[in-house]
């Protein structure tokens, strides 16, 4: 009974202040999993590539199910309704290689460093941050993307009247939800994945827990500007969501999945991988 009175709390929230409680609870979950930092001393890298693949799966089918393919019905639907002419693929394939040239523009620029790399092999412009820095900073440009789609989901939930024909709206309020849950879930093991590394490096464990949650401040900051800027010009929304969906592949491909596949437990990582998708892609269609 509680767990409905807080959904009707919620769904009465403004799209902007629902994209921040989503943001706030992904946020909490990398909080959550850092704090694991306090209870053991080492971790096992075999759970770690799973939990990395197990990543990169959650969010290969939140950039379809909860992102692409709605950027597309929603094309579909206005085309329906004579607003619009174009290509129904065409919004979403611009949207898609902007939103991966976006994060491959930050890749270059903002130094960084992979979670099993080493310090030589970091990555942006060339500086002498500590590696620790390095490390938090690659999750941080990890986190951008899924804060941008979690805030350009609820975002699109700000005008119903025009989001749906017939009665069948393309974007709804479980599937916003859902997108939330996923990369909530998906959060936790990536939290203990940033803050062990930084135990590695020598930071205590209050310092390796308060540096690994940081990393995720970025999700509530992004998702409320992905919700604040679809609702102020409805008409790149298909665009917004594609270039939330093309920075998340960006980031499964050029970090996630090779990282979870460098110790050489490539089964456990793919495995991993597809439990992660099958995860998303069931919370996206039950709930929305």
């Amino acid at each position: 009974m509680e767990d409905y009175e807080l959904y009707k709390w919620f769904i009465v929230q403004t799209p902007v202040m629902q994209a921040l409680y989503a943001g706030l609870f992904t946020w909490g979950l990398t909080a959550l999993g850092a704090a694991l930092v306090f209870l053991f001393n080492s971790s096992n890298r075999k759970a770690l590539d799973m939990s990395l693949g197990f990543t990169g799966g959650v969010m290969i089918a939140a950039s379809f199910w909860s992102l692409l393919s709605p950027a597309i019905a929603y094309v579909e639907m206005q085309n329906e309704m004579g607003i619009s002419d174009s290509p129904s693929w065409l919004a979403p394939a611009i949207g898609f290689f902007l939103g991966a040239s976006f994060l491959f523009v930050l890749d270059k620029i903002i130094p960084h460093l992979h979670i099993f790399a080493k310090r030589e092999e970091a990555e942006g412009v060339e500086t002498n941050w500590r590696k620790t820095v390095l490390l938090v900073l690659a999750i941080t440009l990890h986190n951008i993307p899924e804060g941008l789609a979690v805030g350009v989901a609820f975002g699109a939930l700000a005008n119903p009247e025009i989001l749906g024909l017939e009665g069948h709206s393309v974007f709804t309020m479980g599937s916003a939800i859902a997108l939330a849950i996923g990369i909530g879930i998906q959060n936790f093991p990536e939290g203990f994945a940033v803050s062990m590394p930084l135990r590695r490096q020598g930071l205590s464990k209050w310092k390796s827990w308060k540096w690994g949650q940081l990393s995720a401040i970025v999700e509530p900051v992004f998702a409320v500007i992905g919700a604040a800027i679809v609702m102020q010009v409805l008409p790149i929304l298909p665009y917004a969501l594609s270039f939330a969906a093309g920075a998340m592949i960006f980031i499964v491909v050029e970090e996630v999945i090779p990282e979870s596949q460098r110790g050489g437990n490539t089964d456990l990582a793919t495995m991993g991988l597809i439990a992660g998708f099958i995860v998303m892609m069931v919370l996206d269609v039950a709930l929305g």
